[in-house]
């Protein structure tokens, strides 16, 4: 049975940044997505020059051999386009880029991964993620330091510990095939999305009966709901049997900085990089709207891993210190609010009823939870029943006097006086 695939791929700068350094690429046979890092370094020069590489190998291959050994080839050979460029262009030193790539081909599928962009899978109603974060979070989860959980909000999330690009030489790309099923949902999306939307949230937009275009543009409101401080990159591959009513298949699309050339020109005397046009050249050397990317790199090695581990505790273990600092300070303010209410309440008095009887309380009658802020001060022995209505309502609402003297003169003037009287 022939299979036929429906892609789509959108990119949306976010609400915070100021560049757009994701790449993203959905063709015949290809889709992936690329996440710069490097701000001013140039992470959208990195992500642009790996996606306009790899499109080179959008095509059709005899077998999951020959499609794989293209794949790997083609990442390493825009890697080493990355190192040369650097070579080339000092001020770009440090970019890099993540990379989630599908190569299709019949009922298989080739799967190349670096770093923490994703691929998930939506398969007959449920939905899981096919890839590895290469992050330092994940690490901590996978040998139980933190949990998933704690993953999601650790001070340490952006750090990648493999990427492309960055100066490496060789880097250790993820490989696998899998099966292909008419009916699969495929979804390649950079850490914009799938940092700051919960999987459920995507699960439950891959697994709606509508159109590839309709989730991504689901998939990036949701992600501006949650403040888009990151570039939202996705590409969306639908799998559907030739005998579905298909009459032409979309023509492959670059999405983010990959739709720019990126051109590397002789000029009096030296190279110049631009992609767009000369003005980027310009704001990338004055450092005009680009910011800072959080994403970081570690070395993958044992002896970065440990360093970079104790930091990490070191800065665990500072964040439980200031917790804990926090929390006793937080304790300190409401012990003294409550003991400034408490002395400010034993300076007031008020007439009210006490067991039958006509009483003067110390404090004051309203209550904080288990704590109550007055005591019997002195009964009097008026009986409530001698008293009035209008007397009786005013000791239900309680009288309250400045001090201990307007007590007992409330007392024998209301009360006592008027009972008698």
């Amino acid at each position: 049975m022939t299979l036929k695939l429906v892609g789509n791929a959108i990119s949306h700068i976010g609400e915070v940044r100021s560049s757009n350094q994701d790449s993203g690429y959905s063709g015949y046979s290809l889709f992936l997505v690329a996440d710069g890092m490097g701000g001013h370094a140039g992470g959208d020069f990195a992500s642009a020059l790996v996606t306009q590489r790899l499109a080179q190998i959008d095509a059709t291959y005899s077998g999951t051999d020959e499609a794989e050994s293209m794949l790997v080839a083609g990442v390493r050979e825009a890697n080493a386009m990355l190192v040369k460029t650097v070579e080339s262009h000092p001020i770009l030193a440090g970019m890099g880029t993540t990379l989630s790539a599908a190569l299709f081909l019949g009922d298989k599928v080739v799967i190349g991964h670096i770093g923490d962009s994703r691929i998930y899978l939506a398969r007959d109603g449920k939905v899981r993620q096919i890839t590895v974060d290469h992050t330092f979070v994940q690490r901590l989860v996978e040998t139980g330091k933190i949990t998933p959980e704690e993953a999601l909000v650790h001070p340490r999330r952006n750090v990648l510990m493999r990427v492309l690009g960055d100066g490496i030489e060789n880097p250790e790309i993820d490989t696998m095939v899998l099966d292909v099923k008419p009916g699969d949902r495929w979804l390649a999306c950079s850490d914009g999305l799938c940092g700051y939307v919960s999987d459920k949230l995507i699960g439950d937009s891959m697994l709606a009966k509508v159109e590839g275009s309709k989730i991504l543009e689901d998939l990036v409101f949701e992600a501006r709901e949650q403040g888009a401080p990151d570039n939202v990159t996705a590409v969306v591959v639908d799998v559907v049997a030739s005998m579905d009513a298909l009459t032409e298949l979309a023509k492959p699309v670059f999405v983010g900085s990959a739709e720019n050339e990126v051109v590397i020109e002789n000029s009096k005397g030296r190279r110049m990089l631009r992609l767009v046009n000369p003005k980027t050249y310009a704001d990338m050397i004055l450092g005009l709207g680009r910011e800072a990317d959080p994403s970081e790199y570690m070395s993958d090695t044992d002896e970065g891993w440990e360093t970079f581990n104790r930091l990490s505790q070191k800065m665990k273990r500072g964040r439980w210190l200031r917790q804990a600092a926090t929390m006793l300070f937080l304790v300190a303010v409401a012990a003294g609010l409550v003991a400034g209410v408490y002395q400010y309440s034993q300076a007031r008095y008020y007439v009210a009823e006490y067991q039958g009887h006509v009483a003067v309380f110390k404090g004051i009658r309203e209550s904080f939870g288990p704590f109550k802020f007055s005591s019997l001060y002195r009964e009097t022995g008026i009986a409530v029943t001698d008293l009035s209505d209008f007397q009786k309502q005013l000791l239900e609402h309680s009288v309250y006097a400045t001090d201990v003297a307007d007590a007992n003169r409330i007392v024998n003037q209301v009360f006592e006086v008027a009972n008698h009287g």
